[in-house]
């Protein structure tokens, strides 16, 4: 996943090497239908990603502070300050420059990516979670 489908501000909804990829979000509503599922990047995608990505880390603390600085970083120091001012968007475009586009302020794309660091990045547990996954470690 993240080889095939990462960029820099979450996953691409299909691989560039599949014949239905579209890296553009753009043209007429026809195309930007066919594009909406085709290759978009969604942001709120980078929360399962890291929860994922850390999972089979062990939680250990350099890792959760490689997901922070490589998966989380970028959409939290930029596009909270070039989209929607203090949001972050619903979709980016699958090719460079990944520039963003549908909703400018969209909630799963703010809320998975914070979940993601608070829960993840951070470690701190909702309630129910009463132990550490083996491996896992506290610190930051």
């Amino acid at each position: 996943v993240w080889r095939d489908l990462w960029a820099v501000y979450g996953l691409r909804s299909l691989s560039r090497s599949d014949p239905n990829y579209m890296g553009r979000y753009s043209g007429d509503w026809i195309h930007r239908d066919r594009a909406y599922h085709n290759g978009t990047v969604w942001a709120w995608l980078t929360g399962p990603f890291v929860t994922a990505f850390l999972k089979v880390k062990d939680y250990k603390s350099r890792w959760r502070r490689f997901a922070y600085k490589n998966f989380l970083d970028p959409l939290f120091s930029e596009q909270v300050y070039m989209y929607g001012l203090g949001s972050i968007g619903e979709i980016f475009d699958g090719d460079w420059p990944h520039s963003p586009d549908g909703c400018i302020s969209q909630a799963w794309s703010v809320a998975e990516p914070l979940r993601a660091y608070v829960e993840d990045v951070l470690y701190i547990r909702p309630r129910y979670e009463f132990s550490l996954p083996v491996g896992g470690d506290k610190t930051f």
